[in-house]
């Protein structure tokens, strides 16, 4: 007689919804991570995921910049490093700068610094100013640390500083305070707007006079097709503080994504030390350090192959933004308004009030054409009649056909 085995008593699953974070549920999934699965059809013209055009890509100085650094540095290259950063990359950004190594956090990826810096910033209910519309990734970056967003209006020049002022001079009659203003002045993400000169110097007065943190975002810099180049924020507030960098209340925030090769992921943070020490211990706690040879690599390509390459990509993203923009105006209907780059990679375009560019989407993909709907950029909400467009990563015939075909999306929809 075989004996009865009992049935093993098995635990229901787990709920792992309810066992995360308060933190890990402020989390958001990217809505341009989210679009560019959508747009991996060979036949669809992106004009969506914020992309560097690969075919203007190093490949033969990369390929001869691994060698030269595995011939001179062997193992060390592919061992640990510091936290701070490969010496020699955080020299050649301090000089650049005017300020010492020791003020320089190399870190993976521009994303990761706002994600840390927001991790040594913000606590919870800290009221943060943002830009309206401003770059979602830092929203998405920002958001599990519980701030309070307060957004800046904006116009064609960047900021309105005069309602930048006000704001702050009601928070003060209110009894509160704004910890930290996170802006890009140069080519917006989204907008490809520029902080104008005279802004800019009213921008870093105004927020030192409050006691304001700044974050300056500032991965297109470099970037510019046309007009004049202004100076940075952080290097208004230095030379207002006489040089010392430890007397600068502006952050800012560089990467070689958008000028070498992203995927190699190396960018950095220039601040005072009290933050760069602090900075230093959050990147402890994320990943030890960025790559050795990946900061190795960069390094070999500073001294030739990063000015050919930025005038390489001036050049291209120059002439294609001109390309996006002649279409747009000949192809889109009346009452549709687009905003004119001198750098970058984007534009932005606003239809009628009553328009939703988010159900556009699956109309304009029909059509094998792609961009990202306007309202993602909004810290608290809005913006659902316009879009952001890249030209950076699109063929002249693309961004023709592309342009076409969204045309004749946004013509059916505006009736």
């Amino acid at each position: 007689m075989t004996a009865t085995v009992p049935a093993p008593n098995v635990a229901p699953p787990l709920d792992f919804t309810a066992l995360l974070s308060d933190r890990a549920r402020k989390m958001t999934a990217s809505a341009i991570r989210e679009i560019l699965k959508i747009t991996q059809e060979p036949d669809v013209i992106s004009f969506a995921g914020g992309l560097p055009a690969p075919e203007l890509f190093p490949l033969d100085d990369v390929r001869a910049a691994m060698d030269a650094v595995m011939t001179r540095y062997g193992a060390a290259a592919l061992q640990y490093s510091t936290t701070e950063g490969h010496l020699p990359l955080r020299q050649f950004l301090a000089e650049r700068a005017g300020i010492t190594p020791g003020h320089v956090q190399i870190m993976t990826g521009s994303q990761q610094g706002l994600d840390l810096l927001g991790k040594i910033l913000i606590s919870e209910g800290d009221i943060v100013l943002v830009e309206s519309p401003t770059y979602l990734g830092a929203l998405q970056s920002f958001q599990p640390y519980g701030p309070q967003y307060l957004e800046m209006p904006t116009d064609e020049e960047g900021i309105d500083v005069d309602a930048l002022e006000e704001l702050l001079k009601g928070l003060k009659a209110g009894g509160k305070r704004a910890k930290l203003l996170y802006a890009i002045p140069n080519f917006q993400n989204p907008t490809g707007r520029t902080l104008s000169k005279e802004r800019r110097e009213r921008l870093v007065n105004l927020t030192a006079e409050h006691g304001l943190l700044v974050i300056e975002d500032d991965p297109y810099g470099q970037l510019r097709f046309s007009g004049e180049a202004a100076p940075s924020l952080y290097q208004i507030a230095l030379d207002r503080v006489g040089g010392n960098p430890d007397h600068s209340h502006i952050i800012y925030s560089g990467s070689f994504s958008k000028t070498l090769v992203p995927g190699l992921r190396d960018a950095w943070v220039q601040a005072a030390k009290p933050l760069i020490e602090k900075l230093v211990q959050a990147k402890q706690g994320a990943d030890l350090h960025t790559p050795t040879l990946n900061q190795m690599i960069v390094t070999e390509l500073l001294p030739t192959v990063l000015p050919r390459q930025i005038e390489l990509i001036r050049k291209a993203y120059g002439e294609r933004a001109q390309d996006m923009i002649r279409h747009i105006k000949a192809q889109f209907p009346a009452g549709v308004h687009h905003t004119v780059p001198q750098g970058g990679m984007f534009l932005w375009v606003t239809l009628p009030e009553g328009v939703d560019t988010l159900p556009m989407l699956a109309r304009a993909v029909e059509r094998k054409v792609a961009f990202v709907p306007g309202a993602s950029f909004f810290a608290l909400g809005g913006g659902h009649n316009t879009m952001r467009l890249s030209y950076s990563n699109a063929t002249p015939q693309q961004i023709e056909r592309g342009v076409k075909a969204l045309a004749e999306t946004i013509s059916e929809t505006v009736k």
